[in-house]
């Protein structure tokens, strides 16, 4: 039976209501599943045709997903990080349509639709000005798409990925596929044979967007796939930040996200990319996400891991111009029956160019939190610099982390830091805290928050209020 999420009609009012409250996945209603009861299962040749005829693609895309459904079909498994035998990737449906066209304003949405978002804050953050662009993706499509009128005028792009396909065709295909090939590993194969939905992004030479553009992932049915495809292009001299939050529903049987973003960043641009995830535990989130940056581009991943069952996710910067930048700051959060295998890829290609990792993650009840990390520097990135901090918090004995990091330095002039730490909630710390009057439970998210504050401190105020809040309904429990 799935957990109502608490509206004003719906919030606990009697002791036990509130007891049997505690901790619960705030998100974990569903909709009636009435698109996605009628939705094949299984993947095949045909499944991959039907996709791109239901969305009246051109020729060159339908040729590109199905060489990806063969790539797919012959690579293996990774071996390493989680074990993802238990994917059954024959009864996962890979597109359900849950509306047959995009809304244009909150009120055109289907009723249980608006309703979800309703719930989730959308339009909301939408009316009060906090984000300069909406998207909401509800299954494999966006149903709503929204972007402010003087952004538009300076000719920036905010299109779902479909439409970025049928309106921008040549900017499209000069750039889709060139940061993450098919080939690159079987999800990535996955999603270019599958994808549906998504954003596409383009910032003209010098525009700045001064407000986030904002995307919403919604996964609605059981045994659903959801295979959305991001591209953003952020030319010379010009800068956007994208930020994109993930909720779904609790099932018994388990759902799979395989998205891909790519992100390219030209001369002197600049790229922030944030997300907050917070799937549901029957959700597997394997994720592929790489930008390619040019002279003296910067590339900055914000991503914040809280939901899921298994989480295989390492952002990456490839800095292919001199002067280039790339930072991943990441905090991974692993509670009961979770396993969260997140890291960072940084290649160094041309000289002089530098990246930081800063990683926090947090395990309890049994969790396992892990940070997979690559620092490359080449033989002609001569001059450059890399950091690296990866920091674990056990809040008990029962749980784990790892860390695998792997450097390749293949010049001699440069520089290296890498500093790893593990720890566990001190009895002093919470000592110290109880002593002034503070409940023990509240004094451990206390800490937990403060060990995760330096990622926290760099999301917008309101994805850092819902992290904290999120921290402390995963550390509920967590004494006794």
């Amino acid at each position: 039976m799935t957990q109502a999420a608490q509206t004003p009609e719906t919030k606990p009012q009697t002791d036990e209501e509130i007891i049997d409250s505690i901790g619960a996945y705030g998100y974990g209603w569903h909709d009636s599943d009435v698109a996605g009861a009628s939705a094949r299962r299984g993947l095949n040749e045909d499944v991959v045709r039907d996709i791109s005829a239901k969305k009246n693609e051109p020729e060159w895309m339908l040729k590109r997903r199905l060489k990806a459904l063969d790539i797919f079909d012959k690579k293996p498994l990774p071996t390493w990080g989680a074990d993802l035998s238990d994917i059954d990737f024959d009864n996962i449906k890979y597109f359900v349509r849950s509306t047959e066209k995009q809304a244009q304003t909150w009120e055109d949405l289907p009723e249980d639709i608006k309703n979800t978002y309703d719930k989730l804050g959308i339009p909301e953050a939408e009316k009060q000005r906090l984000v300069a662009g909406v998207a909401a993706q509800y299954e494999s499509e966006v149903v709503y798409h929204q972007i402010r009128e003087d952004l538009e005028k300076q000719g920036v792009i905010f299109v779902d990925t479909d439409t970025g396909l049928r309106e921008y065709p040549e900017l499209f295909e000069e750039y889709f596929g060139t940061v993450i090939p098919a080939g690159d590993n079987k999800f990535s194969a996955l999603n270019t044979a599958v994808w549906s939905g998504g954003s596409f992004i383009y910032v003209p030479k010098g525009v700045h967007v001064d407000i986030p553009l904002q995307a919403y992932f919604r996964i609605n049915t059981e045994n659903m796939g959801q295979f959305e495809r991001t591209l953003i292009i952020v030319d010379e001299d010009a800068y956007v930040h994208y930020v994109e939050g993930c909720t779904a529903p609790i099932y018994k049987t388990d759902s799979l996200h395989s998205a891909v973003v790519e992100i390219i960043v030209k001369k002197g641009g600049r790229c922030r990319y944030t997300t907050i995830q917070n799937w549901s535990n029957n959700v597997y989130n394997l994720v592929t996400k790489r930008t390619k940056c040019e002279e003296g581009g910067t590339m900055e991943w914000v991503d914040g891991n809280i939901g899921s069952k298994v989480t295989m996710k390492y952002p990456a910067v490839w800095m292919t111009g001199p002067h280039a930048k790339g930072e991943v700051l990441s905090v991974a959060f692993a509670g009961e029956g979770q396993f969260q295998d997140t890291g960072a890829k940084m290649v160094h290609m041309a000289p002089h160019t530098s990246s930081n990792i800063v990683s926090k993650s947090v395990a309890r009840a049994g969790g396992r939190a892990a940070y997979r990390g690559l620092v490359q520097v080449n033989k002609d990135a001569h001059h450059s610099a890399s950091n690296v901090e990866c920091d674990a918090l056990l809040v008990d004995s029962i749980s784990r982390s790892d860390t695998y990091p792997y450097n390749d330095i293949r010049n001699d002039h440069v520089t290296l830091g890498h500093e790893a730490t593990v720890s566990q909630v001190s009895e002093d710390q919470l000592f110290y805290l109880m002593s002034r009057g503070i409940e023990e439970e509240e004094a451990m998210a206390m800490i937990v928050r403060g060990f995760v504050e330096p990622i926290a401190k760099e999301l917008p105020m309101e994805y850092a209020l819902e992290l904290n809040r999120l921290i402390e309904l995963q550390m509920e429990g967590s004494v006794g």
